[in-house]
């Protein structure tokens, strides 16, 4: 219920805040709540990517994208993200959220998203993402376009090739065995 009512205030702030443009960051502030914690009381690692999805939305709403996304019945995707938790955030800790567009290629727009408390970076991802429409995947140009870029995509930094070589190599690996498949060599 807590990310439910996060996302509505999302929806209803992002009404009165400043315009994004394409490349600009959105900041959001939030508060670890009780509904965050697991059981080590910190924030669960699986609220940090739901809070995630959240800077997305707002980047989406104060883009002026979510028109266009509405219009052309698209959905956005998650193609994969890479994260890396820095520091826990305690019960009732405050943080904040940035998300910034930093490029994309043929296949997927890129992401990065942070989790800073009191300046002191707490978690980071790198997320790949994609828009599908009624006809399938739409190219991250044309989406680029939809937002308002003009020209090309900014240069790559060199995560993302190296997240691409990760990719082709894990495509490259056999399938592992079935668990009762395995054979033990003596």
């Amino acid at each position: 219920m807590t990310q439910l009512i996060r996302l509505l205030w999302v929806i209803i702030v992002s009404l009165f805040r400043g315009r994004l443009g394409a490349f600009d960051e959105s900041l959001l502030a939030f508060r670890v709540m009780p509904a965050d914690i697991d059981i080590n009381l910190h924030m669960n690692n699986a609220r940090y990517l739901a809070m995630m999805d959240l800077g997305r939305w707002d980047f989406i709403l104060r883009s002026g994208f979510w028109r266009r996304v509405l219009k052309a019945r698209l959905q956005p995707v998650i193609g994969g993200a890479v994260v890396r938790y820095r520091r826990p955030l305690k019960p009732f800790q405050p943080f904040v959220l940035k998300t910034r567009l930093i490029t994309w290629d043929e296949r997927w727009l890129y992401l990065e998203q942070d989790i800073e408390s009191r300046g002191v970076l707490a978690c980071s991802s790198q997320v790949r993402a994609a828009f599908v429409g009624p006809a399938g995947l739409v190219a991250p140009a044309d989406v680029a376009a939809l937002i308002g870029v003009k020209q090309g995509p900014p240069p790559a930094p060199a995560w993302i090739q190296n997240w691409r070589d990760f990719d082709i190599g894990l495509e490259k690996q056999p399938p592992l065995p079935a668990a009762g498949e395995m054979s033990c060599a003596h």
